[in-house]
């Protein structure tokens, strides 16, 4: 019980170290912070809270050798999925695959699960820049959340679950991946320009104004639909196959 607490803490403290990472505007005076250096600064931090998931897994119980061969072989399929759509006019093949596996696995299998699909989806097809590890952690916690939903006995409700989540995840990964580099983008001395020190009521309120003037609500849309889809149509397929794995893998659908 103290163990399975215990991953329950360090997935938390990883999900707020994510969050905080992409609310750095929000938290800060200063707009002159270089952007590739704020990735490197990402990735030093990433790698480590990614490490350190795995090993909590393991040592709670949560990951054996099968299981970890299974999250493996899953990353692997969703980075060859991802490269179907690569975000082209907001067509996501990655998320449905993530929110799924997710939802049957759990949330730190989940959180490793999304994070590590981009991760080789990027290297697969030379996608890696500073970007890549905001992707990282935007997709983990797209499968961290994904993890915690209810597990109605419904098939129905379900996909109705799945459904409602893959477009409310749609638009917060969106958000956030736009979020941390919006004041390197955006430019200055305009009314969707980042404010440094200014009230976060403000800069919510800018931050909304850049999102709708440059489209990336509408690449959200276009990311919440293909998702929807996507999960419409290979969830009970899905579900019931990657249920049988993971009854054979001995993993709980109640671990985090």
């Amino acid at each position: 019980m103290k163990t399975s607490l215990f991953s329950r803490i360090v997935i938390a403290l990883t999900a707020f170290a994510s969050l905080a990472m992409f609310a750095w505007p929000l938290l800060i005076e200063s707009s002159g912070a270089d952007e590739s250096r704020v990735a490197q600064t990402v990735f030093i931090v990433l790698m480590p809270l990614l490490l350190v998931v795995v090993l909590v897994e393991f040592a709670s119980g949560g990951l054996d050798s099968k299981q970890l061969a299974l999250l493996g072989v899953l990353t692997a399929l969703n980075a060859v999925i991802r490269i179907l759509g690569a975000g082209t006019s907001g067509i996501e093949t990655a998320f449905f695959l993530i929110i799924i596996g997710a939802f049957v696995f759990g949330s730190g299998f989940g959180f490793l699960l999304g994070s590590g699909s981009l991760l080789v989806s990027a290297l697969l097809m030379g996608g890696v820049g500073p970007w890549l590890p905001f992707q990282m952690m935007a997709a983990g916690l797209i499968g961290l959340v994904a993890g915690l939903l209810p597990k109605p006995k419904s098939r129905w409700l379900e996909l109705l679950a799945l459904v409602a989540f893959a477009i409310v995840g749609a638009f917060v990964y969106g958000a956030l991946m736009t979020l941390w580099n919006w004041p390197f983008l955006a430019g200055v001395g305009t009314d969707i320009s980042y404010l440094p020190g200014a009230s976060l009521g403000e800069n919510l309120l800018r931050f909304f104004k850049y999102e709708s003037l440059t489209g990336g609500l509408l690449w959200d849309t276009g990311r919440a639909i293909t998702t929807s889809v996507l999960i419409l149509l290979t969830a009970p397929a899905l579900l019931a196959t990657l249920k049988r794995a993971a009854s054979r893998a001995g993993i709980s659908r109640k671990a985090s």
